[in-house]
């Protein structure tokens, strides 16, 4: 099978239980087995190799998936595979459903070594360590200690520093950030940004973003499940008519036209599955199997929202 060089796979469904996303109302009800989660974990890895993919991405903050990378690349000796990850939060919530706090964010140059240790681990196949969701309220992008630090990693260990953004003010991090320098160095070469038919606002950053030397990632292309067609958002009707129409011409499903659309608009970006089994991410990278015409394409860009609409929406789902 050929590799698949432009979706990675998003390591937060099968490193904790719970994500924020529109609710299916999918479950068995069986009770949750931390050994059974982990090799159902295991299995998604090798499912997503055997099928071409060699980009993986994750962070401590998603539960157990960096340990269960650092586990699986052991067995691999694959040096094709390509990993970033990213410090700053914590999984906090103990595989607990009904955990108050699920994850804690702290971005201080202690909580950058500590992870760090762990994150190691991924080497040789690290390529990428980003800021995981830095925004102005932490004063990390200002915190010259921080930045003269991950400056030695990259250094030291030839990684692409990056970041990723979250939040109805991604763009002006994005413009903060590509603007630090590190003896005379810009520093940030790498960033994982939410892009999608409702959220288009890095666009306006597109050419930075192609300009890059390491990856420009697309996080959330599926708008945590709002675009697959369902009975919650009326107001995208219109959007859900034509997915489904285009689903149907090329035999793929809705997924697969959210992630195209993402790949037409940034070729060379590296964009995320967040698939937690076979069968979705089967159908998630039925979106290498065909491209959208111009026309198709513009339809779909005409759907876009407002970036503080998009954001106001998302912060209304829940953990599920």
């Amino acid at each position: 099978m050929r590799e698949i060089n432009n979706i990675g796979l998003g390591t937060a469904a099968i490193g904790r239980p719970l994500y924020i996303n529109v609710n299916q109302g999918v479950g068995n009800g069986e009770p949750f087995s931390l050994p059974e989660f982990k090799k159902k974990g295991f299995q998604v890895l090798e499912d997503a190799y055997n099928k071409g993919v060699r980009y993986f991405d994750t962070s401590p903050g998603y539960g157990i998936a960096e340990e269960l990378l650092v586990n699986w690349l052991k067995e691999k000796k694959d040096l094709s595979i390509q990993v970033s990850t990213k410090w700053g939060y914590t999984y906090v919530a103990n595989f607990d459903p009904n955990a108050k706090v699920h994850e804690e964010k702290e971005h201080s140059l202690v909580n950058l070594n500590k992870q760090w240790e762990l994150s190691k681990q991924l080497l040789p196949y690290l390529k990428v360590y980003q800021i995981h969701s830095a925004t102005f309220d932490t004063g990390v992008l200002d915190n010259v200690e921080v930045l003269k630090r991950l400056h030695e990693l990259k250094k030291e260990y030839k990684l692409s520093i990056g970041l990723s953004t979250t939040g109805d003010n991604q763009t002006e991090v994005l413009e903060k950030a590509l603007a630090i320098q590190v003896e005379g160095e810009t520093l940030f070469q790498s960033f994982q940004c939410t892009f999608n038919i409702l959220d288009q606002s890095v666009l306006k950053y597109k050419d930075a973003l192609e300009k890059l030397s390491g990856p420009f990632i697309i996080k959330e292309a599926l708008a945590n499940g709002r675009l697959i067609p369902n009975q919650s958002y009326s107001e995208y009707s219109g959007l859900y008519n034509l997915m489904t129409s285009l689903a149907l011409k090329y035999a793929v499903g809705a997924d697969a036209i959210a992630l195209r659309f993402c790949m037409e608009t940034f070729p060379a970006a590296m964009v995320l599955s967040g698939a937690n089994n076979n069968m979705h991410l089967e159908a998630n990278l039925k979106a290498n199997q065909f491209s959208l015409t111009q026309t198709e394409m513009e339809q779909l860009n005409a759907f876009g929202i407002a970036s503080e609409n998009y954001w106001k929406e998302r912060k209304q789902l829940e953990w599920n």
